[in-house]
């Protein structure tokens, strides 16, 4: 019996690719009993992408596990009536398909609500199920582009960047699955449904931080600045005798302690650094003055004596360098899971650490459908009932 908080949950999973196949994977990391649907003879597509060995996806089985697998053929009678027989026995049901397909299926809320009164339906997609715009296909690089997050990142003589990750596909992943979580306790309390709306353009906006106080502010937007920081100052990459350090004095009192460490008297005396806002007019000169001293050592060394001054100082390490690390190691960021047929498969752990109630590796990511019997057997079809769905190309 798993120990996870969301134990005895059951989340029908309609959802492919990453912002949906995430949201769900958290839920199953916390305990829920996660169903993928996917289309018999395809699948979700990232089984066929990203980091493959031997004909195996590293990524999707790195988004995928804590899952059990079934095939059904939505675009026939049999497989949506098995589906709405799997959706009488859930808790939640989470989908990213464009906002008209659900209703078009015959699966809108209403009709969901008659099949499960208590239904907990969270449907993400690129722009949310009202405006203009929300019939308009998006992918990530779509939502960072309008959400204005390109435009914050990179530098300013430069074009606007995407961030390397899909970042905004996880952010809708983290809404999805914390608004789920919500609706479960409200749903403890008063027995009733939720519909989810999560958008990846409002969710990646919603990090807009102080580029959206200060328009809001201002009227005006706040520039690129590389890897300055947009109003702390000096905040950024310094360069060693052998690479660049990340260094982070994200106040004045830590701003002193830099320069201490540094033994910098001319930064800290000089009017012209004596404050954030004259640090800001005056950057490129402070950020000089601490390069250079930077340079004279190693990265090691600076990153052993700032951290020991109270200065956030780090490397800037490559994934492979980011696994290794004995912090990573030790928080148990990196788990190896048997797959049958497979072998190990390395993927990152659990980032939320519950003491009473903790994440669980139940269940590695699902063959195609290697789940489909048993699960269809517990809706209450027969052996034959089974086998005919299977002649039928339904399952």
């Amino acid at each position: 019996m798993t120990k996870g908080p969301l134990s005895g949950i059951r989340v029908v999973d309609l959802t492919r690719i990453l912002a949906g196949p995430f949201s769900t994977q958290l839920l199953g990391d916390l305990g829920a009993e996660v169903i993928k649907v996917e289309t018999p003879g395809q699948g979700d597509p990232i089984r066929g992408q990203g980091g493959m060995r031997d004909g195996f996806s590293y990524y999707f089985a790195g988004f995928n596990r804590n899952k059990q697998s079934i095939t059904l053929n939505l675009r026939t009678d049999q497989g949506m009536a098995a589906l709405r027989r799997l959706i009488a026995t859930a808790d939640v049901l989470v989908e990213n398909y464009r906002p008209t397909v659900l209703e078009d299926m015959g699966l809108g809320f209403e009709a969901l609500k008659k099949i499960k009164s208590d239904i907990i339906v969270c449907s993400i997609s690129g722009y949310g199920k009202t405006g203009p715009y929300r019939d308009r296909p998006s992918f990530d690089f779509i939502a960072q582009a309008m959400s204005g997050f390109m435009s914050s990142t990179g530098f300013p003589d430069r074009e606007p960047l995407r961030a390397g990750l899909p970042i905004s596909d996880l952010v809708a992943g983290l809404y999805g699955a914390l608004a789920i979580s919500s609706a479960l306790v409200r749903r403890e309390r008063t027995g009733k449904p939720e519909q989810i709306d999560v958008a990846l353009v409002d969710s990646i906006l919603s990090f807009a931080s102080y580029f959206g106080a200060a328009y809001f502010a201002t009227g005006e937007q706040m520039g690129r600045c590389g890897n300055d920081h947009p109003v702390v100052a000096p905040y950024g990459l310094f360069h060693a005798s052998d690479g660049a350090v990340a260094i982070a004095p994200s106040n004045d009192q830590i701003y002193k302690r830099l320069i201490d460490a540094l033994d910098l008297n001319e930064a800290m005396d000089s009017p012209d650094f004596a404050t954030n806002e004259m640090r800001m007019k005056n950057r490129d000169r402070v950020n000089a003055l601490i390069n250079e001293r930077i340079s004279q050592r190693p990265r090691a060394e600076w990153v052993e004596r700032l951290n020991a001054a109270g200065v956030p100082c780090g490397l800037v390490m490559t994934y492979p360098e980011a696994f290794e690390d004995p912090q990573i190691r030790a928080r148990e960021m990196v788990l190896k899971v048997e797959h049958p047929g497979h072998g190990p498969v390395e993927m990152i752990g659990f980032p939320m650490k519950l003491t009473e109630a903790q994440c669980e590796l139940r269940l590695p990511a699902p063959e195609l459908g290697a789940d489909t019997s048993d699960v269809l057997a517990s809706l209450g079809y027969s052996a034959d009932e089974i086998s005919e769905l299977r002649n039928m190309k339904v399952v």
